[in-house]
């Protein structure tokens, strides 16, 4: 298999597709004007993906693509705010899929930008482990990758299985904990096996949530990294851990939730 090539689109200046955009616009659209998957295997070339994020290129890697171009930079700590100049998206008129998340406001300018040739794929991002196999398996049918898909998520299987009986060992006195989630860490209780009293955000906690959630009495705040408010439960004695959801440059989704594991075994061992 390839070597998966990444790349990040640089930011340049507004005026360098002003005078592109009709030729990048079209009848393109999410029914898809684009060639079948099936055909570019067939004539041995990879798929040609865009992602907004490395969070939609993890998915996208672990579908079988080994051609990402992400737009938005791994740097920017809160992805959804940023803000791509229409020329950060020209690299979307050579792409065969792009992928995008609706939560994401600039959904709407990449979808003006794609091309005819592009089929547009809004992804469901969540690292349930469940809801990322399913995902990651319809990604690789629509990419011709199926077999890629297939062995990735057997790797995600055992991976998953590996870190729960790890976070299972290490809870304190034998028993779950008790955790509050932020609205997008569920995920992470449920690979410590933790039980979740309580949720809140993504706005921030409100003095009455703040009471409610306090009231509960949680051992671990699952703070997510990308949306923080700060300190949720100062006063609780509950310990705050830090959950990353984006994945690094490399797009390695499986390291998500190691570095998760690692984050959730410090705090049960009062790290």
């Amino acid at each position: 298999m390839a070597r998966t090539r990444v790349r990040t689109v640089r930011l340049t200046s507004l005026v360098a597709l002003s005078a592109a955009l009709p030729l990048l616009t079209g009848c393109g659209g999410e029914d898809g004007s684009a060639s079948s998957s099936t055909g570019q295997r067939a004539a041995g070339r990879e798929p040609v993906v865009v992602v907004t994020t490395t969070w939609e290129g993890a998915f996208a890697k672990a579908a079988g693509a080994e051609d990402i171009t992400v737009i938005v930079p791994q740097s920017v700590h809160h992805a959804p705010d940023y803000d791509p100049k229409p020329s950060d998206l020209a690299a979307v008129a050579k792409a065969d899929f792009v992928l995008y998340a609706p939560f994401e406001p600039y959904a709407a300018k990449i979808k003006e930008a794609a091309g005819s040739k592009a089929k547009l794929v809004e992804v469901n991002l969540d690292n349930d482990p469940a809801k990322a196999g399913a995902e990651i398996t319809r990604l690789g049918g629509l990419f011709g990758t199926k077999d890629a898909a297939s062995q990735w998520k057997t790797r995600l299987d055992g991976e998953v299985t590996k870190l729960n009986g790890e976070l299972k060992a290490a809870w304190p006195g034998g028993r779950s904990p008790a955790v509050v989630t932020q609205a997008f860490t569920g995920w992470a209780a449920g690979l410590a096996g933790a039980t979740t009293v309580g949720a809140y955000g993504p706005e921030p906690v409100t003095p009455s949530q703040l009471a409610m959630l306090s009231a509960k009495k949680p051992a671990l705040v699952l703070d997510n990294a990308h949306m923080s408010t700060g300190p949720v439960l100062p006063d609780s004695g509950a310990k705050q851990v830090r959950i990353v959801n984006y994945p690094g440059e490399d797009l390695d989704l499986l390291a998500v939730y190691r570095n998760a594991a690692a984050e959730l075994k410090k705090a049960m061992n009062g790290a």
